[in-house]
């Protein structure tokens, strides 16, 4: 049986190989600030995308992508500034992604879906 740490280390694991499919790259995982962590950091283009990748077993507490609440939003805006102030990005079109991954029981990928948002220049 899988605790929720390894249900949320697949869902990234999930997440990482279908955004490297789509052509993004891979910057940053696990990236943390006194506001929490940025769980990747991946580039495309021009664009720098901050992604939250989001994971549940079933639908029995909702979709993934419910559990990105306001609170969770105000919080990765504060680490995405800090990651910001730390690393040289400007030039780049700034994006707040989810990843809602859905595992079957047997912890097989049932869903994987992108939520894409572009952020204003912070």
């Amino acid at each position: 049986m899988f605790n929720r740490y390894k249900v949320g280390q697949l869902g990234e694991d999930y997440a990482k190989t279908y955004l490297q499919d789509k052509g993004y790259r891979i910057v940053a995982q696990h990236h943390t600030s006194q506001w929490g962590e940025l769980d990747i950091v991946a580039k495309k283009s021009n664009k720098l995308v901050f992604i939250e990748v989001k994971t549940r077993v079933g639908l029995g507490k909702g979709y993934p992508f419910e559990a990105v609440t306001r609170t969770k939003v105000r919080h990765l805006m504060r680490s995405i500034q800090y990651f910001l102030l730390k690393n040289d990005y400007r030039g780049y079109k700034l994006s707040l992604d989810v990843v809602s991954v859905l595992l079957n029981q047997d912890y097989t990928l049932k869903q994987i879906k992108h939520y894409e948002t572009l952020l204003p220049n912070l």
